[in-house]
């Protein structure tokens, strides 16, 4: 198995740790560890590298920042579950799509575990129950490193989907765990999503505080 280290970040601002993952990336060699970040953001709209503008509807009062991870544009805020991935795609003997496969079925399996049926759509990446998107996937590639990763929805303030077309679909529903009758933190979700992860790439995670 290889080692991952997972960190537990609490509430970090958007710009700040994606900057923190490029220069983990563009500082990391092939023995460097691969690592696993788990965080939640302040209210951010974030638009994908491809993203188009008319994706926007009204923004107001929360930012957007221009990302360059893959998909349109989403919404980060309180009460949702961040996993970053930064992985060693070579160690992992994986292609990218792989990768978004496994992202997808864990999350499917963590809302199995809970009585709760979703799915994938090959169309548009993500995880839906009944037609409404409950997580969210974008990753970045470089020099065959990956960061960015998911978005699982606990217990979010979803109002602000309202202002923008999620992943670039007019009229896309989202929902969250709470709305489906599972009361889940950040930690907790966290960890389960994590050990599922690990256990699916053949990972050996070792937690650590935020340092």
């Amino acid at each position: 198995m290889l080692p991952v280290v997972v960190r537990q970040l609490g509430l970090q601002a958007y710009e700040t740790t994606w900057c923190a993952m490029r220069a983990f990336t563009d500082a990391r060699t092939s023995e460097t560890p691969s690592e696993i970040w788990v965080l939640e953001h302040p209210p951010v709209f974030t638009q994908g590298q491809a993203g188009k503008a008319e994706h926007i509807l009204d923004p107001g009062d929360i930012p957007v920042v221009q990302s360059d991870r893959g998909g349109q544009v989403t919404y980060h805020g309180p009460g949702q579950l961040i996993v970053y991935l930064l992985l060693d795609l070579k160690a992992l003997n994986m292609g990218i799509r792989s990768l978004v496969t496994a992202m997808e079925n864990v999350v499917i399996q963590l809302l199995a575990d809970y009585g709760i049926e979703a799915a994938a759509r090959p169309e548009a990446p993500g995880v839906y129950v009944d037609e409404k998107k409950i997580a969210a996937l974008g990753l970045r590639v470089r020099r065959g490193y990956t960061y960015h990763g998911l978005a699982l929805n606990l217990d979010l303030d979803l109002a602000p989907y309202t202002c923008i077309n999620p992943c670039g679909y007019a009229g896309q529903e989202v929902t969250r765990l709470r709305d489906l009758g599972v009361d889940l933190d950040i930690q907790q979700a966290g960890a389960a999503l994590v050990e599922l992860l690990c256990h699916d790439l053949n990972l050996q995670p070792r937690w650590t505080e935020n340092d």
